[in-house]
């Protein structure tokens, strides 16, 4: 972009800028630190400038949007043409309560819906089994049968809404109930639009909603990716989740590697199981953190998309340039949230929104005010909804496509976060890959040190957390808060006792028996769920199917 001489002269200013101006300067007001850095802990420069880029290929690094390397976004027209999907992730207590949830967001102009589970659902039980106690309908909506599915879905016609699904381990279930619920009302299978996360790596990385041992869950997933390439296929058959991996206290470097890294796994299980790279890698999608660091953060999104381009065209030989995309939701940082002031929370959320937006997400969940104290009010939910659309309608910058492009500082960035995204990357394959570096610990690791390192510094007060360990004040006891009523666990144990009695249980027990058989072999197990959905079949009675076929998995410790 600049020849030799122009950056061997404009080194020598900054240099003679440096010793001058800016000495005087720190003699007399120093700055705040020594060093400032990222939180990834990339050095921060005090001013960039093209000597920074000297190397900069604009065609190779960026070229334009739609076009490979994907590093301008996957659109070619981006929110000129149409807006991210603002999709508020809701659900809880029963279906019924959530499908309220869902009409008022809705009807205040969400243009998705994104389901949380309760945890009981999440880890394969019914809400009557023991291990439910007490957890039923607390963090996501309790779901046990096709029954409840199609109850939380009423009146919502499921040809018209896009629906993300927040669920792991058992997230072939849920599909094949919500597969069965449209089916129920007259939509065909081929026009259901949505994402289920079914992403498992992240769940022995960071999370802990497992079922089965990763082979058998690498299974499910498969068989997922091969029955929706063919039956289902606008549907998103996985969502590569580095949003937990932040959450857990990884840095943003570490959340684009370790994301990418199962990607991978994700992809070589496939193409091990026999289907073409063209034939799924179109409808994987991507779900990443947005942290409070704006530039990082708009930066992390530009180099993850250019490194997923990378490996699937170099790595992967992919063909079809929507398998080279990765397109991406993004929520808002739940970590960063505080109870102390929680109205602090909606300026945190006001950046975090802006990051995801000028780094190109295809959808966007924006956390509510009062999430650290509990599920959000109606009131906190439509706040967080309106930063979405005022950022969208008000603020301009989704009137241009990728505006910090070019900028010294962000490009830099951007090929620092690649450059060591990609050493993450090779030393996880010289290890055997992600569910090799899962299991001995490395990746699990890394992210504690990181996350140590973080508490030490908030802990010092080298990182400021405004509210919690600076400008703090006297607050009262926070009132007007959603507690989800304890009366929602009997009422849907009485639900699933009804069901018990109502369905053909015979039948039931021949699909539930005929799926155990095929678990037994390597036939796709989609339509043996599905077919035993529709019978009313539970979750935890299908899971338990697939529990004595598989085995449970017990996770080792990592010191």
């Amino acid at each position: 972009m600049f020849d030799d001489k122009k950056i061997e002269n404009i080194e020598e200013a900054k240099e003679k800028w440096t010793d001058g101006k800016v000495k005087k300067v720190i003699e007399r007001f120093p700055e705040r630190k020594e060093k400032f850095t990222t939180g990834s802990n990339i050095e921060v420069d005090r001013l960039y400038t093209p000597a920074d880029i000297k190397d900069f290929d604009y065609e190779g690094k960026l070229g334009f949007p739609g076009e490979y390397p994907f590093t301008r976004g996957v659109q070619p027209t981006m929110y000129r043409g149409r807006l991210w999907t603002m999709r508020q992730y809701a659900g809880f207590a029963t279906a019924e309560e959530s499908n309220k949830r869902y009409k008022y967001l809705l009807e205040q102009g969400q243009t998705g819906l994104s389901v949380a589970f309760d945890l009981p659902t999440q880890i394969g039980y019914d809400s009557d089994h023991g291990l439910s106690e007490g957890e039923v309908g607390k963090v996501g909506v309790a779901i046990d049968s096709l029954k409840d599915m199609e109850i939380l879905f009423d009146g919502i016609p499921l040809d018209k809404v896009s629906t993300s699904m927040t669920i792991n381990a058992p997230a072939i279930v849920l599909l094949a109930m919500y597969i069965a619920v449209a089916e129920k009302q007259g939509v065909s299978k081929d026009k259901l639009r949505g994402t289920i996360q079914n992403d498992i790596l992240k769940e022995y990385i960071a999370r802990g909603t497992y079922i089965f041992p990763p082979e058998s869950s690498m299974r499910l997933i498969t068989d997922i990716f091969e029955y929706c390439s063919k039956e289902v296929p606008k549907w998103n058959t996985i969502s590569i989740s580095g949003y937990h991996i932040r959450e857990a206290g990884s840095t943003a470097v570490q959340e684009v590697a370790f994301t990418l890294a199962n990607g991978i796994a994700y992809v070589e299980a496939a193409i091990k199981a026999g289907l073409d790279v063209d034939d799924f890698a179109p409808r994987l999608s991507f779900f990443f953190n947005a942290h409070n660091d704006l530039l990082e953060e708009v930066a992390k999104y530009r180099a993850a998309r250019r490194l997923w381009a990378r490996i699937m065209k170099e790595r992967f030989k992919a063909k079809n340039e929507k398998s080279m995309m990765l397109k991406f939701h993004t929520q808002t940082a739940g970590s960063t949230l505080t109870a102390q002031q929680p109205d602090n929370n909606i300026i945190r959320v006001t950046i975090q929104t802006l990051a995801a937006v000028l780094g190109g997400t295809q959808s966007l969940h924006t956390n509510s005010r009062d999430e650290a104290l509990a599920l959000p009010t109606e009131e906190s939910v439509r706040i967080a909804l309106r930063t979405q659309q005022i950022v969208a309608y008000e603020s301009g910058v989704t009137e241009t496509i990728d505006p910090l492009a070019g900028s010294y500082y962000i490009e830099s960035l951007t090929d620092k976060i690649e450059e060591e995204a990609m050493n993450y990357i090779k030393r996880i394959d010289e290890l055997g890959g992600a569910p090799r570096a899962i299991e001995k610990g490395y990746i699990q690791k890394e992210i504690q040190n990181a996350a140590y390192k973080y508490q030490m510094e908030v802990e010092s007060g080298e990182r400021i957390v405004v509210g919690v360990n600076k400008f703090q004040i006297e607050e009262e006891h926070h009132k007007d808060i959603l507690k989800v009523d304890p009366e929602v666990e009997r009422l849907q144990r009485q639900k699933l006792k009804a069901l018990r009695q109502e369905r053909d249980n015979q039948l039931v027990e021949t699909k539930l028996n005929e799926l155990k058989e095929a678990a037994s072999t390597d036939k796709n197990l989609m339509p043996y769920i599905l077919d035993a959905v529709k019978t009313y079949a539970t979750l935890g009675e299908i899971c338990g199917v697939l529990r004595e076929v598989f085995g449970e998995y017990e996770q080792s410790i990592i010191l």
